[in-house]
């Protein structure tokens, strides 16, 4: 497992509850979280997928995601 952090732009709660389901379901991912404090709205993810299928299901979801590390 490793951990990505990506840019968001999830600005609430209920962006999480729109985000969570996709997540939730996808294989591979074991743990993530929404900083929505930081102004960048950082989201970590522990996973073994590669980055781009990470941020391909957030944009499923309808937001967007950029790989910052």
């Amino acid at each position: 497992m490793k951990t990505l952090n990506f840019k968001t732009n999830i600005k609430c709660g209920g962006c999480i509850a729109v985000v969570e389901p996709v997540l939730t379901q996808a294989e591979g991912i074991d743990n993530w979280e929404v900083d929505l404090k930081s102004p960048d709205r950082i989201m970590t993810v522990v996973t073994d997928q590669h980055a781009t299928e990470i941020a391909d299901l957030i944009r499923q979801a309808g937001y967007e995601a950029e790989l910052i590390s």
